[in-house]
């Protein structure tokens, strides 16, 4: 039996606030990374450049944030979901073991919204696991095509006995989405299984509701939290979510 565990948060491209008042935080994000002490951290909101960021923020890293943010030692993969004007951001994984493949699959629903999922394939503990990393869309049917969508992804590229995890930004407000996945026998965590306390992860400052998960597959769960304190809420609109699991099942 081997531990796996698992990070996923949306950073919000790395700054926040709002208006005059907004404040780069990729630099705070990255030494919050490196206390999750994480096997894998799913990323979403993640910036590969931006021209006007860059010329506001004295201190904007000169690498693409997937680089700046992954531990030493870590190989980070990254896609692009979205190129607006000035830049492009995307999804990103960051994991301590090898990376056998990776793909990345476009999910936009409408011109307004540009969405994607990236799958990489790890190999964990000498274990092949496939993982997703997913941002879903702001609109109730957009979701629901988009989860339907991935359910096609997962029929057609995971093998049904392989271990999976699909971690990520749902924007979902209720069930929806935990239903559908269900179907593919994916299981996420609700409360932490210790306090039996939910694991809200929007918004930050006053979370109302779980936003974020991570699904598993021929994994055993085992723990999860979301960490809390405004030191925590200041760095993006989401907390992050750390699940631990057990390769036996």
């Amino acid at each position: 039996m081997e531990t796996i565990r698992v990070a996923t948060w949306n950073i919000h491209k790395g700054v926040n606030g709002l208006g005059p008042r907004r404040r780069l935080e990729i630099h705070n994000i990255g030494l919050a990374i490196d206390q999750f002490d994480a096997d894998i951290v799913c990323l979403q909101e993640v910036r590969k450049h931006h021209r006007g960021e860059a010329q506001r923020f004295a201190h904007w890293p000169a690498l693409e944030q997937a680089d700046f943010l992954a531990p030493l030692g870590y190989t980070p993969v990254y896609q692009t979901n979205a190129v607006t004007k000035h830049g492009e951001h995307g999804n990103a994984l960051l994991t301590r073991w090898p990376v056998i493949k990776h793909q990345h699959e476009d999910m936009s629903d409408h011109r307004f919204e540009q969405r994607g999922l990236l799958h990489v394939e790890v190999l964990v503990h000498d274990l092949p696991v496939h993982v997703i990393v997913v941002h879903l869309g702001l609109i109730k049917s957009s979701r629901r095509r988009q989860v339907a969508q991935l359910c096609t992804f997962i029929q057609r590229e995971i093998p049904k006995n392989a271990p999976l995890l699909v971690a990520g930004d749902f924007n979902d407000w209720g069930n929806a989405c935990e239903t559908i996945l269900k179907t593919e026998q994916l299981q996420a965590f609700k409360t932490n299984p210790i306090t039996a306390k939910k694991l809200r992860t929007y918004p930050a400052r006053l979370p109302l509701v779980q936003f974020d998960y991570v699904f598993a597959r021929h994994l055993q769960a085992t723990n999860a939290s979301v960490p809390s304190g405004m030191q925590w809420a200041r760095m993006s609109d989401h907390l992050p979510l750390i699940a631990d699991f057990s390769t036996e099942v």
